[in-house]
């Protein structure tokens, strides 16, 4: 995986805490629903994270079923083993799978294909443990332009720190364009992928935490000293006030797309 999607320890506690509610938590039965899970089934996330959407596929394919949660990153795999050590969590790159062939009846993955060195050699271990009949469903972001709230973010983070920071948070919007993600599933061997777009929304207590949960629990975790921190507080407070509702709570329109194919 590119060191773009890869978080330190403490920020995976972070990332769990304020990143789940706010932007993963609505997805996970989406994605599970577009893998049409069932019960019994045995099934593998790829760049599980903390485990949101394994828990969600454990909860679908119960009773009888196998849920496998795979992620690259320590702290993450650390954070997901304390909440669920029931789930076979397991450390790997995605690019090369610890599967044997056509083993699971679905393969999911949920918001880590923009990190991935080699997407179409992580979308073709996916088809490759899939097995005939089976399923794969993919979510990832849509583009920035689509996403007002981190279209905003980003363009105060490259005004106030410079372009090297700014891209870190680009990243997972890096595959906001339908037809290119298709071509990318074909090109790694996927039978007639489907690709639609989703509305979603984000949603923040405060400004100061949706910050919080940009810098300090992702790829920003060690980027920004603490000066740099609330200097970018500041600038957020006045700038992205324009997101911020009656009650003080910051909800953006945050949509994705989600690609799946059927063996």
């Amino acid at each position: 995986m590119n060191d773009a999607g890869q978080v330190i320890s403490s920020a995976a506690e972070v990332y769990d805490e304020f990143f789940l509610p706010a932007l993963f938590g609505a997805w996970a039965p989406r994605v599970v629903s577009a893998a049409r899970l069932q019960a019994g089934q045995r099934v593998v996330d790829v760049a599980c994270g903390t485990g949101v959407l394994t828990l969600e596929a454990a909860r679908a394919t119960s009773p009888g079923g196998t849920v496998v949660g795979v992620d690259l990153n320590p702290g993450m795999l650390a954070v997901a083993r304390r909440k669920a050590p029931q789930i076979d969590w397991q450390r790997a790159s995605a690019e090369a799978l610890p599967f044997d062939a056509e083993c699971f009846a679905a393969a999911i993955s949920q918001f880590g294909l923009m990190f991935f060195q080699d997407k179409q050699g992580a979308i073709a271990e996916m088809w490759r443990v899939t097995r005939p009949g089976g399923r794969l469903a993919i979510a990832v972001w849509d583009s920035l332009e689509n996403t007002p709230g981190y279209l905003a973010i980003t363009s105060l983070l490259a005004r106030l720190f410079g372009e090297d920071v700014a891209v870190l948070l680009r990243a997972p919007y890096s595959l906001g364009d339908p037809d290119a993600l298709g071509s990318l599933l074909a090109g790694a061997g996927v039978a007639d992928p489907k690709v639609r777009r989703v509305q979603g929304e984000a949603s923040f207590p405060s400004i100061r935490s949706w910050i919080h949960a940009d810098i300090r629990g992702w790829t920003l975790a060690d980027k920004l000293d603490d000066q740099q921190y609330e200097s970018l507080v500041a600038e957020a407070e006045h700038e992205l006030r324009r997101f911020v509702t009656a009650d003080g709570s910051v909800r953006f329109a945050h949509p994705a797309l989600i690609a799946t194919a059927s063996q």
